[in-house]
């Protein structure tokens, strides 16, 4: 059995050098934190560039330059000449963002506390150990290639490079596991058991997967899990776990009319009952598309449904469930607060929260991508 052969640790205790935000950031009113973000952002100039992830908040949305998905916009930081690069996410995607953007380009990550639980639910010290568990019971038999979503650390992304696999996004996932397939006999799919459903059902192969928690007791033994050509790792997004068929079905009920867009982390059953299916661009992209008057429901994160509803007012956006029901807690620690903060230090010639990937992790993550860039 490979094993990784760099140092890695949990990701709660990665970064030790990401701080809180200080008591007189605590108390901001609105109107004076926003005077002194843009008079922040004047003088630094060309120097910062902003990333909103399409789940932040309208606040923090308004002052990015770039606004979308986690890989688009780490592409755009890379794209950029500024030194600086504040990323409007969680931490998964500021290490993706570290990982292609030049070294002298320092990547900020407002608040300490933005970590996506999905992520955390698979980090490359308890997949080695699991990793351990499937190949013995492959003794050499069969090959299996691990796929991680982008949604992952990236010493997790390192890993599975390191292994023969890669990395993908929820619009090539189909690709990745022809990929995966043409390389080797099985595939481990982490950390999202439901984008990896929905992809076996895409390809015609929902009949080989199996659900595997390692630590389950009383689950699947490693031994059963491979006898499956799909092995999922027991994770999932706690936004999009929570959408149901019935959420559906309501809506239907109270807009005869109503399409329903939802993302493919949701899950198999809310899929299925769905108009389209695809990531945060397709569904941005399914609203720019959509005819004066028409309804949609959209079953992702409320931020997201939010800016549609604002940028479009010619289509009537719905949120496919109550506002509660799609808050995600990581994004929501990117408070404006910290923005200011974090800009203000800058303008003082001091970093804050910066997301530095170790080299070695680095490089081999970049590996991940480069396969998946190669599909």
């Amino acid at each position: 059995m490979e094993t990784a052969q760099f140092e890695t640790d949990l990701s709660l205790f990665k970064y030790d050098n990401l701080e809180q935000l200080p008591p007189e950031y605590r108390e901001l009113e609105a109107d004076e934190r926003t005077e002194r973000i843009e008079a922040a952002l004047d003088e630094l100039g060309d120097d910062v560039v902003i990333l909103g992830h399409n789940y932040q908040r309208r606040e923090i949305v308004e002052h990015a330059d770039f606004v979308g998905d986690s890989y688009q916009l780490s592409k755009e930081a890379a794209n950029a000449d500024a030194e600086y690069v504040i990323f409007g996410g969680v931490t998964f995607m500021a290490e993706s963002a570290d990982i292609i953007t030049d070294d002298d380009q320092s990547v900020i990550l407002p608040s300490m506390e933005a970590s996506c639980p999905m992520a955390g639910m698979a980090e490359a010290l308890q997949v080695d150990a699991a990793w351990a568990e499937l190949t013995a019971a492959l003794d050499g038999e069969e090959d299996i290639v691990p796929i991680t979503y982008m949604n992952s650390y990236a010493d997790l992304k390192a890993f599975c490079a390191e292994q023969g696999g890669l990395v993908c996004t929820s619009s090539n996932a189909a690709d990745a596991f022809e990929y995966a397939f043409e390389k080797g006999d099985k595939v481990l799919f982490l950390p999202d058991k439901h984008l990896g459903t929905n992809t076996a059902h895409q390809l015609g192969i929902e009949d080989e997967i199996v659900e595997w928690d390692p630590w389950d007791p009383e689950g699947v033994s490693a031994e059963a899990a491979v006898d499956n050509d799909v092995i999922l790792w027991e994770g999932y997004c706690q936004v999009h776990e929570r959408f149901t068929a019935e959420h559906v079905e309501q809506i239907r009920a109270d807009h005869p009319d109503a399409n329903v867009v939802v993302h493919p982390e949701c899950r198999r059953e809310v899929v299925e009952a769905a108009d389209v299916v695809g990531s945060t661009a397709t569904i941005t992209e399914t609203v720019e598309n959509a005819d004066p008057g028409e309804t949609w429901a959209i079953g992702t994160e409320i931020h997201l449904t939010n800016h549609l509803d604002r940028w479009h007012p010619e289509v009537e956006v719905l949120p496919l469930c109550g506002e509660a029901c799609m808050d995600c807690n990581a994004m929501r620690q990117i408070d404006p607060n910290y923005l200011c903060w974090v800009l203000e230090e800058l303008l003082e010639g001091r970093e804050r929260n910066v997301i530095e990937v170790a080299p070695e992790e680095k490089e081999l993550a970049q590996v991940a991508l480069d396969r998946m860039l190669e599909i």
